[in-house]
This record gives C-alpha cells, structure tokens and sequence, in this order.
C-alpha cells in the first residue's frame, strides 16, 4: 500500500458527507468517518482525527458545504446568516493553523458574491468551491514538492518533526513532498529520519507509516535524539511544515520544531519550513502574535500508558506548537517559489498578500 493512495478528506459520492480518514488510529488501523453533523466535524478537527494545516482546510470547507446542504430555507439572508454561524463555530476547533479560518472565509464570502442567486444555487456553488480548494491544494502541494526536491541530492539523509507528509494535505504533503517527487524520479537511496514528535507522536505514527509504505529507508527517533544524528553527519538536510507563518519568516509548526531549529543551526544543517502561501499570515509581524494553543494535559501523562506515568494532581504544560525565529530558518519552500530571508520582502515579491 502506498500512503499517496490513502484519502484525508473529501466529499461522499452522494454530497451528503465529509469523509475523513481517522488519523488517530494509523498506523494500526485505517478507517474512515462519515460525518454530517457540525458538531461531528468539530470534534474531528480538534481530536486530531483530520490534522494538518492544508488537509484541515479541505475538511472544513467540505465540512461546511456538508452542513450548509441542509438548511431548510429559501430565503437568501437567512442562508448566509446560518452559514456564517456555522462557519465562525467550525473555526473555534483548532486556534493556530490558519488555514482552517482561511477556507470557512473563502467559502462564505463565495456564498456572498452569489447572493443574488437562490439557495440551491449558492449550495451548489459551494460544493465547486470545496472541489477547487481540494484540487488546488494538490497542485501546491506538488510544487512545493518540486521547489524542495531540486534540494536534494542522490543519497540525501533529510530529517522531518511531526507530519508533514500526504497525510497533512490533501495529497503529497509539504515536508515530505520532496521525498514523494524524488521517488518519482526513480531516486531509491534517500533516508528519512523522522522524530518521535511527542506527546502526540505524530512522526511515529504517521511520518514513519508513510515513509516505510512509499519504500524509503526510514528510521524513527526519540525527539531528544536530533542532536546526536546532527553530529553524526547523517543528516543533509531539514525539512519541517508548518501551521501559520508571520510576515518576518517566523513560524508555528508542532512542539519541539524550534528546538530542531536551534540545533540545527548549531550543526550547519540547512532548515526548510515548507508551507503554501495560504499559510502565510501577512497580516502578523512576527510568530509572538501567533496564537498557540494549549492542549489537554491527559495527552502527557496517561494517552499512550497502559498505567498512569506521571503523579496524580501534577500541573502539564503542553502546547501544541512553537515558534521557529526566522534567524534560524533558511527558506521557506511554498508553491511560489523558495523564499529566502528578507522573508517579508521575498513574500511581497512572490504575490502573497
């Protein structure tokens, strides 16, 4: 099986569902959720059963076409009015992955260009503008997988923090794209080290499950482990996704991604964050106005356990994502092009606005 074959969100065949893969069970089990409900694609987005920044935008415009097909009413206003609702409740799942307020903003103010149409009319609309954020976000993917390939060379070891592979997007992914383009060129001797990413393990369960089943040398390590493979030389390369970037080049991608960074620059190990344009917050000047969420504490001390591994009434910090200082990054790998530091002045010269 190769994981490129494998569907994060799309709509059922009959426009009645959003159909997701449940990425909370890989790699042991592949199912997938049909879901109808707005509270069903709520709970979704925020449990981690659809993750990713780009394939989270996917499944909530999907999700919103979803629940917009039901409202029982003719009236133009009361359409948009619910939509909305809708929308800004969908939005509240996930704080930091821009692309999740980027797509319900999309799909409503599409709603509104058309709101001299009537309400099947505009339903109908929405579904072709879910179709269009799904199929674009397959073609960026795909460049931003090229733009990183012409990167690498034959035998290149490339290290990734948490998935950012076909798994996070609708296909090919960001991070890992360029492993997916290589192998499409016939390059069969690339390695992959893919960080444990506590406390979700996300490189373990999801980077490690699409690397090993597209048949790329794979090997899964412990977060605190980088430093150690940095200093063995058996790493060319850093490539990390990311959730939200600033206008400066800073940027949110999951916990632990700038101590990589840091580390990295340490060693002299070129550091990409691989991110589509849809990404790029122009209106944030730097990643401290990011906002960070902070997650259940139940995901450090007793998820993964058969037994509680930590004292009972102990406090947790656990945020989701940090911030990678610009300083520390030097690229930044979109579907424009390979934007290089001053970021802003390259972003403005890319079109990104």
């Amino acid at each position: 099986m190769n994981a490129l074959d494998l569907e994060t969100a799309i709509l059922s065949d009959d426009g009645k569902a959003l159909i997701i893969l449940d990425q909370t069970l890989l790699p042991n089990r592949i199912e997938y959720l049909h879901l109808t409900k707005k509270e069903e694609i709520w709970e979704a987005i925020n449990k981690l059963r659809v993750r990713g920044a780009p394939a989270i935008g996917v499944a909530a415009a999907y999700g919103l076409y979803v629940v917009a097909r039901d409202f029982q009413t003719s009236d133009n206003a009361s359409f948009i009015a619910s939509l909305k609702e809708v929308a800004s409740y969908l939005d509240t799942s996930r704080p930091t992955a821009v692309n999740l307020s980027w797509a319900l903003k999309r799909m409503v103010r599409k709603a509104e260009e058309n709101a001299e149409k009537n309400v099947d009319e505009i339903k109908d609309i929405l579904r072709k503008e879910a179709d269009g954020i799904r199929a674009e976000d397959i073609t960026i993917s795909r460049s931003i997988g090229e733009y990183g390939f012409s990167l690498l060379r034959p035998g290149s070891g490339i290290l990734t923090h948490c998935n950012a592979g076909t798994l996070a997007t609708a296909k090919y992914g960001t991070a890992l794209a360029p492993v997916y383009i290589a192998l499409e060129h016939g390059w069969k001797d690339l390695r992959v080290y893919c960080d444990e990413t506590r406390p979700l393990l996300q490189g373990a369960r999801l980077s490690a499950f699409e690397m090993q089943h597209a048949g790329v040398e794979t090997y899964l390590q412990c977060d605190n482990m980088v430093s150690y493979t940095l200093s063995k030389g058996l790493v060319d390369i850093i490539f990390v996704g990311a959730d939200r970037v600033a206008r400066n080049g800073d940027f949110a991608n999951k916990i632990g991604t700038s101590g990589v960074a840091i580390i990295a620059k340490h060693y002299g190990i070129p550091f990409y964050c691989c991110a589509p344009s849809s990404s790029i917050d122009m209106s944030l000047a730097s990643g401290s106005l990011i906002p960070i969420e902070e997650r259940n504490g139940d995901e450090v001390t007793t998820m993964w356990y058969r037994e509680r591994m930590a004292p009972e009434g102990v406090k947790v910090v656990n945020p989701a994502f940090d911030v990678t200082d610009h300083s520390l990054v030097t690229g930044i790998i979109t579907e424009k092009g390979i934007a290089y530091p001053p970021f802003d002045e390259a972003f403005t010269a890319m079109g990104i606005v």
